[in-house]
């Protein structure tokens, strides 16, 4: 992993390398429970059966995890984190498939939702509300989006191919944006030369001032 968001392909070996965790929060608070499935499905974990899932043995991923087993067996629960070499050709590749998949599904949601992004900005565009507020208003909207990215992108381990559209999807919206930005700034500073002009007017032809 290059920088702990995109993934760069990796090597046959690098692909044989494998995590097996199993965690068990049984009698432990729901806290702890909830914790674990939001740590592990943030990494991408694929289960092979309940509690028990793998994940590509990588030096971030597998920190994460280390730390995730210590805090399970200190709050209670019981965890094991076992290092797991996979040679057989079939095997690893369903494997990489699923992780593909999962991913896949989720950048399908992201272009899916990025439309109505372009939609919006054209619809206030046409309507002539390139203002501050509708500025900030889709400017929040890709943050949302970029962040959401961000986070898949941390689990795609395999370089899903449906990742560079996403990306080249992203970066149009970002284009797009920075339009829509510039049409709002022309036009607040066109309405506010027209309003000092007119205040000007008043002043030099005493509109306004009784006699």
């Amino acid at each position: 992993m290059s920088d702990g968001g995109v993934n760069e392909p990796v090597s046959a070996r690098a692909e044989d390398a494998w995590l097996m965790v199993a965690v068990s929060t049984a009698g432990a608070a729901d806290s702890l429970r909830v914790h674990v499935w939001r740590k592990l499905r943030g990494l991408g974990a694929v289960y092979m059966q309940q509690s028990v899932c793998l994940l590509p043995d990588r030096p971030p991923v597998a920190g994460a995890v280390r730390r995730l087993v210590e805090k399970v067996r200190t709050e209670g629960g019981t965890a094991r984190l076992l290092h797991l070499t996979l040679t057989d050709p079939v095997e690893r590749g369903e494997l990489i498939g699923a992780f593909r998949a999962s991913v896949t599904a989720e950048y399908a949601e992201v272009l899916e939702r990025l439309p109505a992004f372009f939609a919006e900005i054209e619809a206030e565009t046409a309507k002539g509300r390139t203002t501050f507020a509708e500025v900030e208003e889709s400017e929040a909207d890709l943050a949302r989006f970029q962040a959401w990215v961000g986070k898949i992108a941390v689990r795609d381990y395999f370089a899903a191919p449906i990742g560079s559209e996403v990306r080249a999807e992203l970066e149009r919206a970002r284009t797009a944006m920075k339009a829509f930005e510039a049409a709002a700034l022309a036009a607040d500073t066109d309405d506010s030369s027209t309003a000092r002009g007119r205040v000007r007017l008043r002043a030099v032809t005493g509109e306004g001032h009784g006699s």
